[in-house]
């Protein structure tokens, strides 16, 4: 499985896949955070880590009692994996299985996947596969649609949509994954590219559906939107389609209660309002390459109300929706959302 961004979390090889044979990794989830791909940022949001591997840990759980394939194995308590229901305090570890990860190879400019043409099993797909149930603030749908590349007609709507609105049905996205800069791309694409047939493909969305559905029914009875995610999928040892990485948390959805974004898009929302993020926007159109050389500060710390706010609203998460107390002396989930809602006003 490919390597995950240092920023969120950790992956400690414990056996490495080979050829034949899938390995056993660790993800160790940790408080730091990244925004509009600086790297760490200056703070670390205390418990956000053991959030993110609750709830990822219950989405996989839930997942295989649906039956969804996928790499988990357990969460790490002890050095032991077991199931969440076995641990006695928020776990920050998480086991799973590991596939190969092979890079397309850069010729001439363009990316070469002839590799994936030979190989039928224990590996990575070398792309994230979206769904787009509305179209938040911010959606890159906006842009695509702004340009051409992108229809309405796409998204199964027969206008120009505005920020927020829901679509009808559920639109199945798809980008690069291994790849310097990640690019959309079409279904046809993402077949030549993977080396996967239509009937994969098929099943591709099939999964994506489900996994989807899955989330939407356990995020609304926190009064959530889910909004918007992507999942990650492999070929295990045995050429069957596994869910991999982590689904379903603040860090890899976005959701919004009563019109509010309540995922890492806060922290977004927050870092657009100052002066650096300004400074990141220039740069980047001078250089999108090297862009940071031009960026002549470093970013801001968050106010401590927003900071614990932010805080409260990832723990109150995991609580609320696996029903048990996790964290202590935190709110309920819509308290500590309407908490951040006032908070960030006044930030």
């Amino acid at each position: 499985m490919a390597g995950p961004s240092p920023s969120v979390k950790d992956l400690l090889v414990l056996e490495s896949p080979e050829a034949e044979r899938p390995g056993r990794g660790v993800f160790r989830f940790s408080d730091r955070y990244s925004v509009f791909d600086w790297g760490e940022m200056p703070d670390h949001i205390e418990d956000k880590g053991r959030s993110l591997c609750v709830v990822g840990a219950y989405f996989f759980e839930k997942m295989k009692e649906a039956g969804i394939r996928t790499h988990y194995n357990g969460v790490r308590v002890g050095g032991k994996c077991v199931n969440l229901n076995s641990a006695t305090s928020p776990p920050e570890e998480m086991e799973v299985t590991l596939v190969r990860v092979i890079p397309p190879q850069l010729k001439n400019g363009r990316y070469d996947y002839s590799a994936y043409k030979d190989v039928h099993r224990n590996y990575l797909i070398p792309l994230e596969v979206i769904y787009r149930n509305a179209l938040p603030h911010g959606s890159s749908v906006f842009r695509r649609l702004e340009k051409g590349v992108l229809k309405p007609e796409d998204l199964g709507i027969d206008h120009f949509p505005e920020p927020g609105e829901r679509l009808p049905q559920p639109y199945f996205d798809l980008s690069t994954k291994l790849e310097s800069t990640d690019r959309y791309i079409t279904w046809k694409e993402a077949a030549e590219i993977a080396g996967i047939t239509d009937e994969a493909l098929e099943e591709i969305k099939q999964v994506l559906f489900s996994v989807n559905n899955l989330i939407t029914e356990e995020v609304e009875k926190l009064g959530l939107i889910n909004e918007d995610g992507k999942i990650e999928l492999a070929y295990d040892g045995e050429g069957r389609l596994m869910v991999v990485d982590v689904v379903g948390t603040m860090d890899e959805c976005r959701f919004s209660y009563r019109g509010f974004a309540v995922s890492k898009e806060i922290l977004r929302i927050y870092y657009r309002k100052t002066p650096w993020y300004q400074k990141v926007e220039e740069a980047k159109k001078k250089d999108p390459v090297n862009w940071k050389n031009f960026v002549d500060e470093e970013p801001p710390h968050l106010p401590p109300e927003v900071k614990k706010a932010i805080e409260d609203t990832y723990r109150a998460f995991a609580n609320d929706l696996t029903g048990r107390s996790w964290f202590e002396n935190v709110p309920s989930f819509a308290e500590a959302v309407e908490h951040l809602r006032q908070v960030m006003k006044e930030a």
